[in-house]
């Protein structure tokens, strides 16, 4: 296993964030870690990571204990927090170049990070001259650069624009799957986990209470679209379409339409388009499903 945790609890004077936590993950999984605001995700990333002390148990990053041999956890643990911490004022490879020499790592590996993580056009320049997304760039080239086996990232794509959130999504399944990593990936949003993610663990109030495969979660009668076109529709319309069962306009030109089969039902709602002269500018399949087990599971009394 990457990662073993057994009994975790914290608790900050008399409040428990962690309550008895327990779970594993192999060797090469994309784990969603999911769950709303103040539900115990960054302690748990900050004690994997040996940065605060659990309270109770232990746990193990490649078999090594965080509570035990901390240097080794670290040294195998590659992280990228949720408030990425960046030096603005200095220039990109200069930074890299900065915490490669913490590491004692060569000049070429920090070369073959920053190609990999798509920063040779910004490697120039100072952070502070560099966007949201490309500062994300340079936290995940950071964690990276001594070529740990897991990585850890909190809110990796936490106020990003619709095109750097792809780019972000897009980068850490590139290099998880390049390099056989296994990433713990804590989010409060659901499509992350759709995009990226293998597996998700919802934890609420300290406590896990759900640990799945994405695809075990799958709903086996509802599926919803989400459709943008260039021109308004009339809902009624689009209820023609087969095994439509609703269909919302949630703001422009874009629809959330529910089907009531698992069939995957794009192909025929291109062809809708396809005949009434509309062109399609998003077309995206969600899981309903983990949404709404998401909700019922933190949202209980």
């Amino acid at each position: 296993m990457s990662i073993t945790v057994s009994n975790i609890s914290k608790l900050y004077g008399e409040q428990k964030a962690l309550n008895n936590i327990s779970f594993s993950i192999n060797k090469g999984e994309i784990v969603g870690f999911l769950g709303p605001n103040g539900a115990g995700k960054s302690t748990m990333m900050k004690i994997l990571t040996t940065y605060l002390q659990a309270s109770e148990g232990d746990a193990t990053v490649n078999e090594h204990s965080i509570s035990e041999e901390k240097k080794e956890v670290q040294k195998s643990v590659g992280y990228l927090p949720e408030h990425n911490p960046l030096y603005l004022d200095m220039y990109v490879r200069e930074y890299l170049t900065f915490n490669a020499n913490i590491y004692k790592i060569a000049t070429e590996e920090i070369e073959k990070v920053i190609e990999k993580t798509g920063l040779l056009p910004e490697a120039n320049k100072k952070i502070e001259q560099l966007s949201k997304g490309y500062r994300q760039r340079v936290g995940l080239a950071n964690a990276l650069l001594h070529n740990p086996e897991v990585l850890i990232l909190d809110e990796p794509t936490t106020g990003l624009d619709p095109n750097q959130l792809i780019e972000i999504r897009e980068l850490i399944k590139s290099v998880a799957s390049s390099s056989n990593k296994t990433v713990l990936l804590s989010t409060h949003i659901m499509q992350e986990v759709e995009a990226i993610c293998d597996r998700v663990i919802i934890i609420n109030k300290g406590e896990i209470v759900l640990d799945k495969k994405l695809q075990e979660i799958s709903s086996e009668k509802e599926q919803l679209i989400e459709v943008e076109f260039d021109y308004r529709v009339e809902e009624q319309a689009l209820q023609k379409i087969p095994k439509v069962t609703s269909v919302e306009n949630i703001g422009g030109f874009v629809y959330q339409i529910t089907f009531s089969t698992q069939e995957d039902m794009r192909s025929k709602v291109f062809d809708y388009a396809n005949d009434s002269g509309l062109k399609i500018l998003q077309l995206n399949k969600k899981n309903t499903s983990l949404e709404k087990l998401f909700t019922e599971l933190t949202t209980q009394k």
